[in-house]
Formats: structure tokens, C-alpha cells, sequence
């Protein structure tokens, strides 16, 4: 049986959003404990001596598949555990080895945006990354490394090759589990399922994008008239980790729209 490719129309996109909200509510810890559960593993990673980046890089396809694991079992009533994060690895070894492969390419080919956005603002990106991992800069010492030339155009560039990667990703690391195709098939899949739903994930994008910006500008604006502003920024960091959580969830509603649902795919890729 053949998977069944489906074009999507743009009004889908915040339903997704919307669907992913409603079902964040039906399970919020066991969603909040995954999310956190994989920042927890990331920090472990990145104290990895020179390849910790690349190896957090290397997590987000299982991050993304574990979320979209995670969120079909919660639609069925099922368990919600950071567990799903591995459970694609303990299968079948041909899937097991196009994860992985997956996990190895997402992980060089972001690297080699960075690297490649680095060189272009002249060493300033990787100035700005170490001073806001240090904690300690000020304004001052911000503004004058985002004001450097290159840094404009590094930043177009990371945006723009950063959306070219996710494309062929988007869908790949689900087709591999439910779908059991190989690392080709399942990136040129997953490029076109993206292509026939561009106006849907238009629509998605832009919802989010509306979302992060109506809270920090929310927040701001709430606690700058009670004269708070400070604790603006400390409301941003547990409303971004929400909504990276509900994020990810989202993702699963994007995948069973353009294939036919999760459960559909595993059925067509078992059948003889």
C-alpha cells in the first residue's frame, strides 16, 4: 500500500496550533517533563569537549520524533514519557540506522551554517554567542557586536539555510519510524509533503510567530505599567519553554495532515 501524500489547505496551519494547545492540556506535566528531560540531556551534551554543538544539533530529529511519538500515544489515551525520546532507537535496526544516519546529517549540515554564518560576520556571530552564554554583558557590549558588518547579512544567511535544512527534515525523522523508508526516499518525501502544504505551513508559521511576539509584547507592556519591567524577562523564559513544549506537540498534526495520520503510515509500510 502506498503512503497517501495529501495537499493541504492554508486554513489547517493554526488549527495545528490550535489542536496542539488542546492536547497539551489533556497531559501538561508528562509534556513539560519531556521538554525539560531533553534540556537536561542538550546541557549534558554540550559539555562534550569540541563536539558538544554538534552533537546537541544531532538530538533534534529524535527530539521532534520523540514529541510526535509522544503526542500520538496522548491522542489515544496512552503514556506520555521522555522514554519515547529512545523508543525509535529500539526497533527495527534498518530504521534504527536511517535515524541515525538522519541524526548525524541534520547535525553536520547545521554546524556547517553556523561555521559558514560565523565566517561571514567575521567572528562576531561566535562573540555574541559566548557573551550571552557568559551572562555578564551589557547593553553596551551587545549592541556594538550587532552592529558590526557581516552580522546583518550572517543572520539572513543562518535564517535562510536554516529553513532550507528543516524542509527535507520537517516530515523525514516520522517517515523513517512509522513510514520505514530510507534516508533518501524519506527526505525527498518529506521536501515535497512541505511543498504541497507551503500554504498551511505558512499559515502555521505566521500563528506562531504572532503567539512569541503577542507574549513578550504582553508581558512587557502588563508589567512596564505596573512598573515591573524587570520581571518581564523572567515571565519570558517559563512562557518559552510552554510554548517550545506545545510547539513541538504541533508537529505530529502537520505530519498525520500530509500522510494520512501516523497510525495509517505504520499500517501501509507493515502491509506485505
Amino acid at each position: 500500500m502506498p503512503l497517501l501524500l495529501k495537499s493541504v489547505e492554508p486554513a489547517r496551519g493554526p488549527r495545528w496550533v490550535a489542536e496542539a494547545f488542546r492536547l497539551f492540556k489533556r497531559k501538561p506535566l508528562p509534556f513539560a517533563l519531556m521538554f525539560m528531560a531533553f534540556l537536561f540531556s542538550a546541557v549534558i551534551a554540550s559539555l562534550v569537549p569540541v563536539l558538544g554543538g554538534v552533537l546537541q544539533m544531532m538530538m533534534l530529529p529524535l527530539l521532534s520524533l520523540g514529541f510526535m511519538i509522544a503526542s500520538q500515544s496522548a491522542l489515544l489515551d496512552g503514556p506520555v514519557s521522555p522514554r519515547q525520546f529512545i523508543e525509535p532507537l529500539q526497533g527495527d535496526p534498518k530504521r534504527r540506522q536511517a535515524l541515525l544516519v538522519l541524526c548525524v546529517g541534520y547535525g553536520v549540515c547545521a554546524a556547517l551554517i553556523l561555521l559558514l554564518c560565523n565566517v561571514v560576520s567575521d567572528n562576531a556571530m561566535m562573540r555574541l554567542q559566548e557573551l550571552m552564554a557568559k551572562g555578564d554583558g551589557t547593553q553596551a557590549e551587545m549592541q556594538a557586536l550587532l552592529s558590526e558588518p557581516g552580522v546583518s547579512l550572517a543572520a539572513m544567511l543562518g535564517v535562510g539555510l536554516g529553513v532550507a535544512l528543516s524542509i527535507p527534515y520537517w516530515h523525514a525523522p516520522a517517515l523513517v519510524h512509522w513510514g520505514g523508508q530510507g534516508v533518501a526516499q524519506a527526505l525527498f518525501s518529506s521536501a515535497l509533503a512541505v511543498w504541497r502544504s507551503k500554504g498551511a505551513l505558512f499559515a502555521y508559521m505566521v500563528t506562531w510567530a504572532a503567539l512569541v511576539l503577542g507574549v513578550g509584547v504582553g508581558s512587557a507592556l502588563v508589567f512596564g505599567l505596573l512598573g515591573m519591567g524587570q520581571l518581564a524577562s523572567m515571565v519570558s523564559v517559563p512562557a518559552g519553554l510552554f510554548l517550545s513544549t506545545v510547539f513541538y506537540i504541533s508537529l505530529l498534526f502537520t505530519f498525520n495532515d500530509s500522510f494520512g495520520g501516523a497510525s495509517s503510515v505504520s499500517a501501509a509500510a507493515e502491509a506485505p
